[in-house]
């Protein structure tokens, strides 16, 4: 092989890589897993993020076809204020987080949730919170 060869390396295939994130460990910080335990499409998921403040937070999360080419959609279930989160619906907002602004196939539902969780550090005590248990 001369110098000048590129080396690509396989990619994973969207199911095995959902099968590997379903397997691992998860911290008791960020949690996720699927909604369905029989759903071999690995689309719909359940998530959920412990605050600083002590509220367990869940969301949803919908990993379509593209993914782990685009990242998820995830919106939150409980009520919460932050700048990337659509009031309206829950929505993690397109692009508000750098996570999203540089997504690539070596990003994870993990480090998606991380990001949000990093945000919630930073803002969740600065802005006024809906009352604890109120819904999207």
């Amino acid at each position: 092989m001369d110098k000048g060869s590129i080396i690509h390396e396989p990619l994973v295939p969207r199911t095995f890589r959902l099968l590997a994130e379903l397997e691992k460990e998860g911290d008791g910080i960020v949690s996720y897993g699927l909604q369905d335990p029989e759903d071999n499409t690995f689309t719909n998921w359940n998530g959920s993020i412990l605050a600083n403040n002590g509220i367990l937070y869940e969301l949803k999360i919908v990993c379509d076809d593209n993914y782990p080419k685009v990242p998820p959609k995830v919106k939150f279930i409980t009520k919460i204020n932050l700048p990337c989160v659509n009031q309206s619906n829950g929505e993690i907002v397109p692009g508000s987080l750098n996570i999203l602004k540089n997504w690539n196939r070596d990003c994870t539902i993990e480090s998606y949730l991380q990001a949000i969780k990093a945000e919630m550090d930073k803002s969740l005590t600065k802005l006024k919170q809906p009352p604890e248990g109120s819904k999207f």
